[in-house]
């Protein structure tokens, strides 16, 4: 490893370590909240599971809590930020050690985007551009990096995946081995990480390299099938396909019962607007201006089996987000997917930028070079202020409401960050509307419902004003209503029965 690279690889410690410090100071959004909730109890013994409800998928028969978690979610990150909660929570703290534990993980990623660089053909210092690129992340992944969730996770793998393809594609059976390991680790940070496979089976196709794309499928196949028999032992989610492949609306994605049904010209529309949508959050994820170095880098490498895969892959994976997943796509589950393209797509950056200024002179590479990163500085902190605006305020607007919240376990529409904040269970407020609400308030003594600006479209009224039988008058903070459950409730659902216990995870 070179000095230069070194020297980088240091400074974006640095630069993540204040981005920690003065911008992602606390989870921020469903899905990181989800994985440290549940990364603290697994660092403190208790296994794969959560005392709260963020889905019905984890609850499908409204049961007893605690529950087994990551039924939707992958387990990865959370393994991840559960190791630095075992070792650094008595001096950091809870939220300090898991983001210590992703910072630590996001170090390598200049170092593996230089690898990528230089895999590809790259010069040494046109690879030190590719690491600047990929360790600034202009943009949108410039809070990537340190925010408790996979996305540094996703890079690493992704990458060291592209980079250990080309020789899995000579045939070298030890590197199509460790592809497959590599694939069945996204997988385990992200469920459309299982989607490399596809380029081992490609492998599997060819003579020269049959038995390294075997080898390889075999491992990620062991590896997915081990957290997929988990699934299956713990019963299951009978309505996964419902939530997720055949959603009429996102929000019925947090229903117990999940009813809308579109129609066919819903369907096509809503898939293409997904594919304009993914489109423009690619390009920005590249900074639109770095979209023309990538391809140029694309064209020079072509003959490169890393480079061929990581076409394919990136268009399988967008076309498969944009019309298998429409309404997560655009909701965040395509950009997440990005983060495992993101350091290899600096390379190929690094690779086509050096290309196209090799027959320019000194002065214009200089200008070029420094006027990209400069862009990149900058964007980057455009991407920092964005996150602190979108995720801060309403943090602190929650942590503001807690004192008016009756004490005991409540409904709220995002369960996993009100479990963080409040220290102690909450149940995500069903999308099914009030009848249901007040089944599943008896079912887990909820003392209230928290309703927010942003809210299911079945408590527009109650939030609006209008009574209801079984709730208080509200209390209000800024935007949110805090409503106290009277105790006159009348249910219908039948729950499954409270065996007591621990949820048990195998």
């Amino acid at each position: 490893m070179s000095r230069g690279l070194i020297g980088l690889s240091l400074a974006f410690v640095a630069f993540r370590v204040l981005s920690a410090a003065f911008v992602v100071i606390q989870p921020g959004f469903t899905d990181a909240f989800y994985y440290v909730d549940v990364a603290r109890r697994l660092a403190h013994g208790q296994g794969l599971t959560a005392d709260f409800i963020w889905n019905f998928l984890e609850a499908p028969h409204l049961d007893p809590l605690p529950i087994a978690s990551h039924r939707f979610w992958m387990p990865l990150a959370t393994v991840v930020q559960a190791t630095g909660i075992a070792v650094l929570e008595p001096l950091l703290g809870t939220f300090r050690s898991a983001q210590a534990a992703i910072v630590a993980v996001a170090a390598f990623v200049p170092a593996v985007a230089y690898a990528a660089a230089r895999s590809i053909g790259a010069s040494s210092r046109a690879a030190l551009v590719a690491a600047a690129l990929a360790g600034l992340s202009g943009g949108a992944f410039a809070p990537a990096w340190v925010t408790l969730d996979s996305f540094a996770i996703a890079a690493l793998i992704g990458t060291m995946f592209f980079i250990v393809f080309a020789r899995a594609a000579t045939g070298d059976l030890r590197a199509g081995a460790i592809c497959g390991l590599l694939v069945g680790l996204l997988f385990l940070a992200r469920a459309e990480g299982a989607l490399f496979g596809v380029a081992l089976l490609a492998l599997a196709m060819r003579p020269s390299s049959r038995a390294a794309g075997v080898a390889g499928s075999a491992v990620a196949l062991a590896i997915g099938a081990a957290w997929l028999l988990r699934g299956v032992a713990l019963g299951g989610s009978p309505d996964l396909l419902a939530r997720t492949l055949f959603l009429a609306r996102y929000e019925d994605f947090f229903a117990i019962t999940p009813t809308g049904t579109a129609e066919l010209a819903t369907i096509v529309t809503t898939r293409l607007g997904a594919l304009w949508s993914d489109f423009m959050v690619a390009l920005f994820g590249l900074m639109a201006f770095l979209a023309f170095p990538l391809a140029l880098g694309l064209k020079g490498g072509w003959q490169r089996p890393s480079v061929r895969a990581f076409a394919g892959l990136a268009l399988l994976i967008y076309v498969a987000e944009s019309f298998v997943w429409p309404l997560h796509a655009t909701r965040g589950s395509y950009f997440h997917s990005l983060a495992a393209f993101y350091p290899f797509a600096m390379g190929l950056v690094a690779l086509g930028g050096e290309r196209w200024l090799e027959r320019r002179d000194a002065a214009t590479r200089r200008l070029a070079v420094g006027g990209t990163v400069a862009a990149a500085v900058a964007l980057a902190v455009v991407g920092l202020t964005t996150w602190d605006a979108t995720f801060n305020e309403g943090y602190r607007a929650r942590v503001a409401a807690l004192d008016a919240i009756p004490a005991g376990s409540f409904l709220a529409i995002d369960g996993a960050a009100w479990r963080w904040i409040a220290e102690r269970p909450v149940v995500v407020t069903p999308a099914d509307g009030l009848d249901t609400a007040a089944c599943v308030a008896m079912r887990y003594g909820a003392k209230s419902i928290v309703l927010e600006a942003a809210h299911f479209s079945a408590y527009d009224g109650l939030y609006r004003g209008d009574p209801v039988s079984w709730l208080a008058p509200p209390i209000e903070r800024g935007t949110l209503r805090i409503y106290a459950v009277r105790g006159n409730i009348f249910c219908l659902i039948r729950a499954s029965p409270d065996t007591g216990g621990a949820a048990a995870v195998p």
